[in-house]
């Protein structure tokens, strides 16, 4: 099963609430309570399924509504481990937790190069593209042994010049300014002329970009927790996925792309944006590295 028609979206049904226990997450507006590595989240259920899901956001867990596993998680749970539950060997669940730390941002890589494959015409660069694709697939279907021998950043770095590369030929012709890294925490983006713009792991957390044309930009690896998108154009930007609108706020008049839903909380009145703590790559250039999801948790039940 490598690459090409692999599951990219989160199965909770096949998984055994790994999220919920694997990562560590800190009391902030993203959480309300602090919840080491390895440990169950209390909301977790023996069922595998979380308790409060449907009031996730109204008790304090915005963060879990919007963690992505890209998949991930049914796959270490039904492929990796054979269906094994962590919760029959503390030996396993420890070897569980460590591969799915490997295996999910493996699953992310897939997700950006197939969305890559699909903007990239035949040429040498969609040969480079679907031979990543490939070795990337391949990887995922390892023993765990081979997986927690994986050296995630090394592969990252090679993948992420193909899709750097697959990102400004898409916006060739069309390329904006460049803020790539840029930290806009809070800032007024209203006229700041984002069409075709290279966003590569910007942190937009509660900037306001609301009627913004973000056509053809570079959204890989942007933070937009708490970003205002009210009657903002996303229609035809790059690498931008659900877990990144779910993050953010937005109306009716937002244009998403065709392939994304609109969040159910953009129904919701809109309220002031409160400013998580700014993660420490945050002002960083990721030099079009795709960082990894920033918040931990639980994403759906």
């Amino acid at each position: 099963m490598a690459g090409a028609g692999r599951e990219l979206v989160a199965d909770c049904s096949r998984c055994f609430g790994i999220c919920c226990v694997a990562p560590a997450f800190a009391a902030s507006a993203d959480f309300a309570i602090d919840k080491p590595a390895g440990r169950p989240c209390p909301n977790l259920g023996a069922d595998s399924r979380c308790g409060i899901h449907q009031d996730l956001r109204q008790r304090g867990f915005p963060g879990c509504t919007v963690f992505d596993c890209f998949g991930a998680g049914q796959h270490l749970a039904q492929g990796t481990f054979g269906g094994r539950d962590w919760r029959t060997d503390a030996s396993l669940a420890r070897r569980m937790f460590d591969t799915f730390a490997v295996l999910r941002p493996l699953h992310e890589l897939l997700w950006y190069l197939t969305e890559a494959l699909a903007l990239t015409p035949a040429g040498p660069l969609r040969d480079d593209l679907a031979a990543a694709l490939a070795e990337t697939g391949r990887l995922t279907d390892g023993t765990p042994d081979e997986l927690l021998g994986v050296d995630v950043d090394a592969h990252r770095d090679r993948v992420n010049g193909l899709l750097s590369r697959a990102g400004e030929q898409a916006r060739a012709g069309r390329a904006g300014v460049d803020r790539r890294g840029a930290v806009l925490i809070g800032a007024d983006l209203r006229r700041a002329g984002l069409a075709g713009a290279n966003l590569r792991g910007a942190c937009l957390i509660g900037a306001d970009l609301r009627g913004v044309d973000l056509g053809a930009a570079d959204l890989t690896g942007a933070d937009l927790r708490g970003a205002d998108l009210r009657g903002a154009d996303l229609g035809r930007c790059l690498f931008v996925h659900q877990s990144q609108l779910d993050a953010a706020r937005g109306d009716q008049r937002t244009v998403l792309p065709p392939r994304l839903r609109r969040p159910a909380h953009w129904s919701l009145t809109v309220t002031p944006a409160r400013f998580p703590a700014v993660p420490p790559s945050a002002g960083r250039s990721t030099g079009g590295r795709p960082p990894p999801g920033r918040a931990a948790g639980r994403r759906r039940r």
